[in-house]
């Protein structure tokens, strides 16, 4: 199997659990259609991607650095991620009108850039998961770590891409006083996510 089809796998797998940004996307997805789901997973890829890497290339000086700030960074995303479920709870129940389901793409994206940047040990497991297959740029090159990367963010895309369609067919059925339960139950799961990353952070 050739590197870029690794890549994909690797990014794939990664990206399939469902976590907060999973429910982040699934939220946007029945609120404001699929591209406001998929934008939202792709900003996760792009950060995925990024992390892959460093992992990849080899930047240790890179990975170090976020490592050793990983307390802020987790502080950071935890934050964060409080104020997107405090938001989605006070969220307004009315759907999006067809005018107004691809607003706000950009935010949707940076937003879920952010979130996932603010973990940095995602680089450990891209980094675990590279030497478990014999992969890497220290053993292969930097060509095939291009593969790696590129392969990781075509994976993760695809995973996305899958869930925001799939999701996309029920968010017909919805009327508001669903989505409003909706709104609340995922900004309630949001909450409990940033609860638990800001608990996990040690202080030294």
């Amino acid at each position: 199997m050739g590197f870029l089809a690794k890549g994909v796998i690797i990014g794939f797998s990664i990206a399939a659990p469902v976590g907060p940004i999973g429910i982040l996307c699934i939220r946007r997805t029945l609120a404001y259609g699929r591209a406001s789901g998929f934008v939202s997973g792709l900003g996760a890829a792009s950060a995925d991607a990024m992390y892959a890497a460093v992992a990849g290339f080899g930047l240790t000086a890179v990975s170090h650095f976020l490592i050793s700030n990983n307390l802020w960074l987790r502080l950071l995303g935890g934050a964060f991620m409080f104020y997107l479920g405090i938001k989605m709870i006070l969220a307004k129940p009315e759907l999006a009108s067809a005018d107004h389901k691809h607003e706000g793409l950009i935010e949707a994206y940076l937003s879920t850039v952010v979130l996932t940047l603010a973990n940095p040990m995602t680089i450990v497991s891209y980094t675990a998961v590279f030497a478990g297959l014999g992969i890497g740029a220290v053993g292969h090159g930097i060509a095939s770590a291009a593969e790696i990367v590129s392969g990781t963010l075509v994976g993760s895309s695809l995973w996305w891409l899958t869930l925001s369609i799939g999701v996309g067919f029920i968010s017909n059925s919805l009327d508001s006083h669903k989505l409003k339960w909706i709104n609340r139950g995922a900004g309630m799961i949001i909450l409990a996510f940033a609860v638990l990353i800001m608990a996990d952070v040690k202080f030294a």
